[in-house]
């Protein structure tokens, strides 16, 4: 698999709090996130490491082979740092397919999520 692209950012609750939201997205109906588009679909969970990593499969049926790596770290106080790393396999995809399914996971997580926790 290629590292297609990466983002690090904090996140105000610890790294279990974001873990749980991670692995279970639909858990608060009253604060939903994972608000996908016509051209995704819900992903599934391909493996966890409490609380520490989740990969998710392809949120996108025309990348069925991409994945999402979370790595989540404590950020020394009491939030978390959260990366997301998108990979793919071969063939790369093309600069504005690959930019639109960057901006997408950006969107999902450091906007969307993030404003679930009140930031």
């Amino acid at each position: 698999m290629l590292e297609a692209g990466s983002r690090t950012r904090s996140q105000p609750p610890p790294p279990a709090i974001v873990f749980e939201a991670l692995t279970e997205p639909d858990r608060d109906p009253a604060r939903p996130w994972l608000r996908l588009l016509d051209d995704e679909q819900t992903p599934q969970i391909l493996h966890v490491e409490h609380p520490r990593l989740v990969m998710w499969s392809s949120l996108w049926p025309r990348r069925p082979d991409a994945q999402v790596r979370f790595d989540l770290m404590p950020d020394g106080g009491q939030g978390t740092q959260l990366r997301w790393t998108l990979l793919v396999a071969e063939p790369m995809p093309d600069p504005s397919l690959l930019g639109y399914l960057r901006k997408r996971l950006n969107e999902l997580i450091n906007a969307n999520l993030r404003s679930t926790f009140g930031q």
